[in-house]
């Protein structure tokens, strides 16, 4: 085997040997689905604690309607002993009511010694609402300007309400016509941004702690004696890649069979109702139709390709600037700007998430120093091929020129000690023989 595969391998095989490596790449899928899961399963949750809600209502119209229930307790109180209440630790909240709500919206107010639960909000709003509704069409009926009937058939048209389920439906280059959803697209496109952010940093940053360790040590004077600077960093940065594609591919395996042992276990239609029952009316079964009809080989594959682009051309800058200092600390000064081009990448993809096809995200996806975080929010809308195309190209001439500038900085600075370089004088290093 050549040296620069021996490299590769010693920096492959160094790291998935790691406990630490087996142990997060195994348990990272289900780790995903519990801080997917719990936190929703938690926020259904209460703290068993009934508060209790004063009600003083001057109408007399409202009060009668508002029920308690597992969480608040609704007590009506009367004028005589409006002038004792006090919120505190025996009573959550007062709501009072000053005048008729269908003649005056805002005569309501509630007042809770903290800011008031958005669910206690929603919930007396919506019954006060529908209370006034029902007053307004009491008028209507009363004024004999439309007869009772009418009015029934408006109050049974409200309560039904629209019904109106919009379906999405995307169209290919083939004029095929398929089932789409843009929920799911936004869902996918933020999770694999995630991922590849997550990546470039993770991998980005070890090689960097890499290729500072191995100068501190001193080791990398009795490597370059055998091995040649530069096949040195592409070793190092080839085989952490290869770390990187390893533990992807493990997770894509798992998340597969996950998926594919979800989906057997709510084939049948029981089962499928069943679990519809216990999420609140949740269509389990569409949703799993509908996240198995997405093209997801051309996702993964679109992923790995930007993944390779955007980790090389990062690794290379870390590599570079770790090799012309003699600690960690001496880094900030030259990785906090491509921190925060990352880091604006990233909320440049969480903006493009609502726009996908708008000039920021168009740019941002072109542009090689954002174009791996952002394209993967694009990617899952549908965009045309030919820009996919041309960031990949953008993409990779970036990486082997910043590559080539990399290395020709690494084998000087490798072997510089004790001064901490400035831009001027990398720049210089550039252009040595």
């Amino acid at each position: 085997m050549n040296r620069l595969g021996l490299v590769i391998q010693r920096e492959y095989l160094t790291r998935v040997r790691k406990k630490s490596f087996i142990v997060l790449t195994i348990l990272m899928p289900f780790l995903m689905v519990a801080l997917s899961i719990v936190p929703l399963w938690l926020s259904t949750l209460n703290d068993g604690d009934v508060k209790n809600v004063a009600v003083i209502d001057d109408t007399g119209i409202y009060a009668p309607l508002l029920e308690s229930n597992d969480q608040y307790t609704f007590q009506i109180i009367g004028d005589g002993n409006q002038q004792d209440l006090k919120v505190g630790r025996e009573l959550f909240a007062i709501l009072h009511i000053t005048d008729d709500l269908s003649k005056r919206s805002g005569a309501v107010s509630i007042t809770s010694e903290k800011q008031t639960p958005l669910d206690l909000q929603t919930m007396i709003q919506g019954i006060l609402n529908e209370k006034v509704t029902e007053q307004k069409l009491d008028e209507l009926t009363a004024e004999g300007g439309v007869n009772s009937e009418a009015i029934r058939s408006v109050r049974s048209i409200i309560e039904k309400g629209g019904g109106v389920s919009l379906r999405t439906l995307r169209m290919g280059d083939d004029g095929s016509v398929k089932e789409s959803s843009t929920e799911l697209a936004t869902v996918i496109g933020m999770l694999f941004t995630v991922l590849i952010y997550m990546f470039i940093l993770m991998y980005g940053n070890m090689v960097m702690q890499a290729v500072l360790e191995e100068k501190k040590s001193r080791v990398v004077e009795v490597m370059v004696s055998s091995v040649k600077p530069v096949n040195l960093l592409i070793g190092k940065i080839v085989g952490i890649g290869l770390v990187g594609l390893t533990q992807l591919l493990v997770w894509i395996i798992m998340t597969s069979v996950l998926m594919a042992g979800v989906s057997l276990f709510i084939a049948s239609p029981e089962q499928a109702a069943a679990m519809s029952s216990e999420m609140g009316g949740f269509d389990i079964e569409g949703i799993m139709n509908t996240v198995m009809s997405v093209n997801w080989a051309e996702i993964i594959i679109y992923f790995v390709l930007f993944f390779i682009g955007g980790y090389i051309l990062y690794a290379s800058i870390f590599a570079m600037f770790a090799s012309a200092v003699d600690s960690e600390e001496d880094t900030t000064q030259f990785m906090t700007p491509v921190t925060l081009v990352i880091v604006f990448a990233f909320f440049a993809g969480f903006y493009s998430v609502s726009n996908p096809d708008g000039p920021l995200a168009f740019w941002t996806s072109l542009i090689p120093f954002t174009s791996p975080i952002v394209m993967m929010v694009r990617i899952p809308f549908g965009i045309p091929f030919w820009e996919i195309l041309l960031s990949l190209v953008l993409l990779y001439g970036s990486f082997i020129l910043i590559s080539i500038v990399a290395a020709k900085v690494y084998r000087v600075g490798i072997l510089m000690y004790g001064k901490k370089p400035s831009i001027k004088e990398m720049i210089k290093w550039i252009t040595y023989k």
